[in-house]
């Protein structure tokens, strides 16, 4: 099975098969498959009730979620899946007065992955992700069947934000590293993928003017980003404030200082910010990573 975060099975031409008939779902419950629908209700009991094309499908409260049944996971986890796509598996297929009922369970398919996916993946594993909501202090994403995992803010990006969604929009798919686990609950990173300060500011050379986000303005100086994981220094001007969308000059870059300097060029206010990612890596797992150059002496490495 291979396992991915709710609404990339949906509309295959198997899901579709499984779902749109009877006999479809009777095949799915025989052979265990998980499926995929979207919840058109959730009733003043908070069962699921499921649109599927042949059947009334509903997913009782207690499947609804891994630790719903428990007390571990609040019944919000429910209400919020209306007229969003869950996964499911088919338990039982029956007629009273003339309707076809699918009882479906959305915590068996969870268990499921976590048992066959995410109880095997080790520290440093590359993953996919979706981006399922955004608080201050980080992003909550969904790793496979709904399964929820959270990068907190200071590993999104060497460059800083002030809230994940200067980074990320929800429904975005993202990659991931597996950072560290404590039993079936998994915490991510994401700015191991962006690339070493070397590899960013090779994109860049002194002379050139190109875009920017102010991040912060300091007593010292202004800082902007140039890449999620590069920013370089910009001297003061009273007319700049953090969030801004800037042209800048670059003065010159020197990696024994690890330092970008910048002269703010333009302000330019209706520039749309670019959440999509440069990744600098496409292997599967990392041990090891070093941001700092070799040359500037610095020691910023994280160790899986």
């Amino acid at each position: 099975m291979n396992y991915k975060p709710e609404g990339c099975l949906f509309k295959t031409a198997e899901n579709q098969k499984y779902i749109s008939t009877v006999e479809g779902l009777t095949e799915a419950m025989e052979k265990g498959i998980i499926l995929e629908a979207r919840v058109s209700v959730c009733d003043s009991e908070h069962n699921l009730i499921i649109d599927l094309p042949c059947a009334y499908g509903i997913i009782p409260r207690e499947s609804g979620a891994i630790g719903i049944a428990e007390g571990k996971t609040r019944d919000i986890a429910l209400i919020s899946r209306v007229n969003k796509i869950v996964c499911f598996k088919v338990m039982k297929i029956h007629a009273e007065n003339g309707r076809i009922t699918a009882e479906l369970s959305r915590s068996e398919a969870q268990n499921e992955f976590i048992k066959e996916y995410s109880d095997k993946l080790e520290i440093g594993d590359v993953i996919d992700a979706k981006v399922t909501h955004l608080e201050q202090f980080g992003c909550f994403v969904d790793i496979g069947c709904g399964v929820p995992s959270l990068i907190p803010i200071d590993a999104i990006s060497v460059s800083r934000i002030s809230h994940p969604s200067d980074r990320f929009r929800v429904g975005q798919f993202i990659k991931a590293v597996v950072r560290s686990r404590e039993n079936s609950r998994i915490c991510l990173t994401h700015k191991e993928l962006l690339g070493t300060w070397e590899e960013n500011t090779g994109y860049f050379n002194a002379g050139e003017t190109v875009s920017g986000i102010v991040r912060s303005v300091e007593n010292y100086g202004i800082f902007v980003e140039l890449a999620p994981n590069l920013a370089g220094l910009a001297e003061l001007r009273d007319d700049i404030h953090a969030g801004q969308s800037v042209s800048v000059y670059i003065k010159a870059i020197i990696p024994e200082k690890m330092k970008v300097k910048l002269v703010i060029v333009d302000v330019c206010e209706d520039c749309e910010v670019n959440r999509d990612f440069r990744y600098f890596t496409d292997a599967v797992h990392i041990d090891e990573w070093k941001y700092a150059p070799e040359c500037s002496g610095r020691e910023i490495t994280t160790v899986f």
